[in-house]
């Protein structure tokens, strides 16, 4: 959980079997005007995947006032001549009221409003390797009692579909999700609850 009174956080992750070392990377900090929360998946999984995830998560540390088009185009040329990585970017701007979200390829995020209305984005294809490639940013107005859940590749259609995301506890929703999903990961697998509170 963040300390603040805005927003409260929390996360499952686990390796994929066999693996001692999760391909995910992930950071989230709040400040006065804005949350800002990243999940990046290494390509492949073990050792390298985590060294490539983890170069992002700490470029947008360094960066965490960007807007998320400025941090995806760092973390792309930062990435130039190692392995690839697929990654997601949200930023709640409280000041203006707005949500911003982007994503190359396989990290998702889910809004769920207050009247608990669900909506998937669908992310850009491809990953950051270093290499130029067109991207989206999605905006949005920043609703209070949201919920967003952001997630890796380890997470199936069929969790995504669970009444337990409906939950405003976010602690409840990772709880749930770690007692009724696998237990022997077939992937890298993260799972981020996020609730803006007002």
């Amino acid at each position: 959980m963040t300390p603040s009174k805005r927003v409260e956080v929390s996360v499952f992750q686990r390796p994929k079997k066999s693996n001692y070392y999760c391909g995910d990377s992930y950071f989230y900090t709040e400040s006065e005007d804005e949350f800002v929360c990243a999940l990046a998946d290494g390509l492949g999984s073990g050792e390298f995947a985590k060294e490539s995830s983890q170069i992002v998560i700490d470029i947008i540390k360094d960066n965490v006032h960007a807007t998320v088009e400025q941090l995806v185009k760092i973390c792309n040329k930062e990435l130039s001549g190692k392995r690839g990585v697929v990654i997601g970017i949200l930023k709640l701007d409280y000041k203006a009221e707005m949500v911003s979200f982007s994503s190359i390829g396989n990290i998702g995020v889910m809004t769920i409003t207050n009247d608990q209305k669900k909506k998937r984005n669908i992310p850009n294809g491809g990953y950051l390797a270093g290499y130029q490639r067109p991207f989206k940013v999605v905006q949005q107005k920043l609703e209070p009692e949201t919920n967003f859940i952001m997630f890796s590749d380890g997470v199936t259609d069929k969790d995504l579909s669970q009444r337990y995301l409906l939950n405003q506890n976010v602690k409840d929703i990772t709880r749930t999700f770690e007692l009724v999903s696998d237990k022997v990961r077939d992937d890298d697998t993260t799972l981020i609850a996020i609730r803006y509170n007002s």
